[in-house]
Order: C-alpha cells, then sequence, then structure tokens
C-alpha cells in the first residue's frame, strides 16, 4: 500500500513541476509581450506627435501658399477688415470693464 501511494505521490509531484514550470514560461512569455506592447504604445506616441506637427506644417505650408497668391489689393484690403475687428473687440471689451 505504501508503495502505492509513493507512486501516487511522485505522479504528482511530476505532474505539479510541470504545471509550475508551464506556468513560468507563460509568464516570461507574458512579460515579453508586456514589454512588447509598452515599445509599441510609445512608438505610437511618437509617431503621433509626429503627425500632428507634420499636419501644423502641412496648414502652415497651405496658409503660405494662400497669402503668396493674394495681390497687394487683396492684403491691404484684409488688413483693414482685420483692423476693423480688432477694434470691434476692443469696444467690447470696454463695454464689458465698465
Amino acid at each position: 500500500m505504501d508503495q502505492k501511494y509513493d507512486e501516487i505521490f511522485s505522479s504528482l509531484r511530476q505532474k505539479i513541476k510541470a504545471i509550475i514550470s508551464a506556468f513560468e514560461q507563460q509568464k516570461l512569455a507574458y512579460n515579453a509581450l508586456l514589454d512588447k506592447n509598452r515599445e509599441m504604445s510609445e512608438k505610437v506616441s511618437e509617431l503621433e506627435d509626429k503627425m500632428k506637427i507634420i499636419e501644423k506644417n502641412y496648414e502652415n505650408l497651405k496658409m503660405a501658399k494662400v497669402l503668396s497668391t493674394l495681390s497687394n489689393d487683396d492684403i491691404h484690403d484684409t488688413k483693414i477688415q482685420v483692423n476693423k475687428i480688432v477694434r470691434e473687440i476692443d469696444k467690447c471689451i470696454a463695454l464689458m470693464n465698465r
């Protein structure tokens, strides 16, 4: 009877060791995936930042192109309109301060 129990315990120990070994391997794989995920998240963040900069540069380029196609009369008229708007804003601020 003791020998039967020893065989059962021995078999059980081997299975537990195998389970622990498999768990450790899975744990290592999980940690490797976490590291890879972290790296990819950082890369995505960097690329998003670069994309925002490129989009801003593109918008600036579009604005520069529009401004470069304007004639001197258009620029003068635009300046007059901007000055009118600024004066109106100043009037509104003055009214709010009363």
